[in-house]
């Protein structure tokens, strides 16, 4: 069946057709592509067509699909069964080579997301500091849990009202959503509200409006606010974690948090999340604390088995950097790309991550963003015809992989100087 096809029975089975918004195209020209199969850098659609794939997944495939090392292990847990509902060898040594590689935590406990891992991480935060308060950034995306599908409320002193139907207003009374780069604000936040605070979150390199690079001078005073004021500070590095560095954002910035929040690249491709910090702060959850969580697919064999093999791959000597001179010959292409063809663009690249936004300088907060990201779509569809994959919405970072090589990148910078040289 061709996409056109499982496009109009998707329509009539799923809600808008798709089973997570962005997949709809509602961002981007045309209709969703359906895929039959992924290896390495390249996705094949339902028409047999071939494309150079930088969503990888939304980046837990930092070795690229269907990875040989990784499918073998896949096979060898599923074979042995794909879930027990109980303890199992591979969810400890899963644990102990997590720890290992994040140096700076104790305990570490697996759940099935990413949403999942900082709603626990919240609600351990508020069940070890008693308070209920606690602080988000606007422009970091944290999951749909209802307490943190929050706007900004009309001022400091007010916190936030729900962005999504079908949040009670009291879900969302006791968060705040702050500015992101504007120290004057947090600080003025802190001096009003810091000591009832339970914790701040931060995606310590914010992925999921644009790729919004903060400074670890910024980094740095959340970690100083938080801990003068009794509050704990998380990191999200669901996107993060194993992709920027080998122990993630943390290690990058050379800032430690209080919890830190893990998902993608540690499952391997699999449905997996985490949640890791001190013995102190952990010994807080059950079954030796009050703080209750729970999960049947926590610690999933195959998952854990996959994140394993992953983490063993991506440890090896030179691996982030040459991950990151690919990105970089990429950035810089894209870059050279939108001046030849005289279009103005921002290409901002950290590690594995890269971002093209239509304006100049790049934003570094979701309000200085554009809002006009009919370019962006028009880079999409261009570049879809031409057999390169990005993620369907302008708001959403790409992925380089350790399977792409370079006859990836400068095939991708051809089709790009074709598209705008059209704009």
């Amino acid at each position: 069946m061709s996409n056109a096809s499982w496009w109009t029975r998707a329509q009539a089975a799923l809600p808008g057709g798709v089973n997570s918004p962005v997949r709809a195209f509602k961002s981007v020209p045309g209709d969703p592509v359906f895929f039959r199969r992924a290896r390495g850098a390249r996705f094949e659609d339902e028409d047999g067509r071939d494309y150079i794939d930088y969503c990888q997944s939304w980046g837990p495939m930092i070795l690229g699909h269907a990875d040989p090392g990784v499918q073998a292990a896949i096979e060898e847990a599923a074979a042995e069964g794909c879930s027990f509902g109980a303890p199992s060898r591979r969810e400890v040594r899963l644990a102990e080579a997590l720890l290992e590689r994040l140096e700076v935590f104790e305990r570490v406990r697996f759940v099935s997301s990413g949403t999942e891992a900082v709603m626990s991480a919240i609600r351990l935060a508020r069940g070890f500091t008693g308070r209920d308060k606690i602080a988000k950034f606007a422009g970091c995306y944290h999951g749909h849990a209802d307490h943190l599908l929050v706007e900004a409320g009309s001022g400091l002193a007010t916190f936030g009202t729900p962005s999504s139907g079908g949040v009670p207003a009291d879900f969302s009374r006791h968060t705040a959503v702050l500015p992101l780069a504007d120290p004057e604000a947090l600080e003025a936040f802190f001096a009003a509200h810091g000591d009832e605070l339970a914790c701040l979150i931060i995606e310590p390199v914010p992925a999921n409006a644009g790729l919004l690079v903060q400074t670890p001078e910024y980094l740095q005073l959340c970690r100083d606010l938080t801990a003068k004021h009794g509050a704990l500070l998380i990191f999200d590095e669901v996107i993060t974690g194993f992709r920027v560095a080998r122990g993630g954002a943390r290690e990058l910035f050379g800032i430690t948090p209080d919890l830190a929040t893990y998902g993608k690249i540690i499952g391997g491709g699999m449905p997996v999340g985490a949640y890791a910090s001190s013995a102190e702060i952990m010994k807080h959850i059950s079954p030796d604390g009050p703080v209750y969580q729970a999960g049947t697919l926590s610690g999933n064999p195959v998952a854990m088995a996959a994140g394993l093999a992953t983490l063993e791959k991506i440890g090896r000597d030179g691996f982030y950097e040459d991950l990151e001179r690919k990105t970089a010959k990429l950035a810089t292409g894209l870059r050279a790309a939108s001046a030849a063809a005289g279009v103005t663009a921002s290409v901002v690249q950290l590690g594995s991550l890269f971002w093209t936004v239509f304006q100049d300088p790049a934003p570094v907060a979701v309000e200085q963003v554009d809002g006009d990201m009919s370019r962006y779509g028009a880079l999409h569809r261009g570049l879809l015809e031409r057999g390169v994959y990005l993620a369907p919405s302008g708001w959403e970072v790409g992925f380089v992989s350790s399977a792409h090589d370079d006859g990836d990148v400068e095939k991708t910078l051809s089709a790009v100087a074709e598209v705008l040289a059209d704009f």
